[in-house]
């Protein structure tokens, strides 16, 4: 095994002094082409099919914001970029029948071994070298060129959870009846439908503490950027699905070529190649009810009234490593008690996924993606892909592996997210008998501060 401290660097390469981000090599390649050179013509849609890829555009007036975490060593990654740099492999065994990488116009034709299920998108480079393609490092939002300028009826920072528990009873969600999880039956029977009225969770304390060595690695607390959001080079994906009832669930994906697993007692666990992670937002009617957050194997949902927000639009922090996605900046524990195992996020670089990114409608009863109207000629085909973008864990004669306690040091890469549950009934994912709180104010542990911004006249608001 290898002892580290929490904030040790991963990998071989030196740490660079520059402050300035390196040159970044063309490839000679055009992966970027790669999103336009879907089969669909939008001229040859008829109505009916123009109505089945439209993205409601209310979808995009609250698409999310996303603070990365100031430290982050692997920023969002393009899976065009991905494929680039990976062979499918089964066993570990590469597949002899493709010498060139798969493409997004044909990565579903994996699924012709053992139906895709155990084909592992394997990287072509050591990845504790720490490629340039596996950081993502050019990937950083940058800054929009004209910070000054706000967005359409911004009102800066806005925190909305701060509620009273009689404030909470007196407004939460009276229609959720009609949004909670159409056509689930007996849903008014069950707990979390009752919880999520009262709008927060019961939780155990326990694993809400703060550990005395986690208080000391949170570390000082970083001046917040300017609140406009920057686009980064590395497109997400946005699926629309329509639940019928007047429901639509937008889910924004964000894919990232490494995840940096966790730091338990100096022993990093959950190493894998590829790491997808979304978030939702489910729609009553064309309003914003709430969102949900993918944290790991879960997640937790809250009122769209609850969050965060600049202007209208929620604000998520993803955790440094991980990826994982929370409502607030801070520490973050879970699984085990007395936080020893914890996400760590900040108000880092944010990153407005909206400025780049790849809009699909998604027939989840027929099982249909189709390229919307905001991105006509994206390639559908890699949504079907059925195996893992990244590596098969490395079996423990491979130096870079290790297990202790059950747990490994480098596990599988994901799936994608066409196995996330997009038709789920509930906005959180599992099956419809998983308990799904969609709390009403941020808890306890979900602490926010507020933004000082200056006015016009130069005096603080908040």
């Amino acid at each position: 095994m290898h002892l580290i401290s929490e904030m040790d660097r991963f990998g071989l390469r030196p740490v660079s002094n520059s402050k300035e981000l390196p040159i970044d090599k063309k490839p000679d390649w055009d992966w970027q082409r790669a999103w336009t050179e879907g089969k669909n013509r939008p001229e040859d849609w008829t109505d009916d099919e123009q109505v089945l890829r439209d993205i409601p555009a209310y979808v995009l007036e609250y698409a999310p914001l996303v603070h990365l975490y100031s430290g982050e060593q692997f920023w969002p990654c393009d899976i065009a970029e991905h494929l680039y740099h990976i062979t499918p492999a089964l066993n570990y065994t590469p597949l002899e029948s493709t010498k060139e990488p798969p493409t997004l116009q044909n990565l579903d034709k994996l699924n012709e071994w053992d139906d895709g299920h155990w084909v592992f998108l394997t990287s072509n480079d050591n990845v504790e070298e720490r490629p340039d393609w596996l950081e993502g490092e050019k990937n950083i939002p940058t800054m929009p060129t004209d910070v000054d300028s706000g967005y359409d009826d911004d009102e800066g920072w806005v925190h909305k959870p701060g509620r009273t528990y009689i404030q909470g009873l007196k407004d939460a969600m009276a229609d959720l009846k009609e949004w909670f999880a159409p056509d689930a039956e007996d849903v008014e029977e069950r707990n979390d439908f009752h919880q999520s009225r009262y709008g927060q969770a019961d939780e155990d304390k326990t694993s809400r503490r703060i550990h005395l060595e986690l208080r000391r690695s949170s570390g000082e607390e970083r001046a917040p950027p300017s609140f406009r959001g920057g686009r980064s080079d590395a497109p997400a994906v946005l699926i629309t699905v329509n639940k019928g009832h007047g429901i639509v669930d937008a889910f924004w994906f964000f894919f990232y070529s490494f995840n940096l697993g966790n730091v338990v007692l100096n022993v990093r666990f959950g190493n894998h190649v590829g790491d997808w992670e979304h978030t939702a937002i489910r729609f009553h009617h064309g309003k914003p009810k709430a969102v949900f957050f993918s944290e790991h194997n879960f997640g937790s949902a809250y009122s769209y009234e609850a969050v965060e927000k600049i202007g209208k639009r929620p604000v998520i922090y993803s955790a440094y490593g991980t990826h994982a996605m929370y409502a607030t900046p801070g520490t973050h524990p879970y699984v085990l008690p007395w936080g020893i195992l914890h996400d760590q996020t900040d108000r880092g670089p944010l990153w407005d996924p909206a400025l780049n990114s790849h809009a699909y409608t998604y027939d989840f009863k027929a099982d249909v993606l189709r390229s919307s109207n905001i991105t006509p000629r994206a390639p559908t085909e890699w949504f079907d892909f059925a195996g893992h973008w990244g590596d098969k864990f490395y079996p423990l004669k491979d130096r870079r592996q290790y297990r202790f306690a059950g747990q490994y040091h480098y596990v599988n890469g994901p799936m994608g997210p066409k196995f996330k549950n997009l038709g789920r009934k509930k906005v959180c994912p599992g099956p419809e008998t998983a308990p799904c709180v969609i709390k009403n104010w941020l808890s306890s542990g979900d602490k926010i501060g507020r933004l000082h911004l200056s006015n016009e006249n130069g005096e603080d608001d908040v």
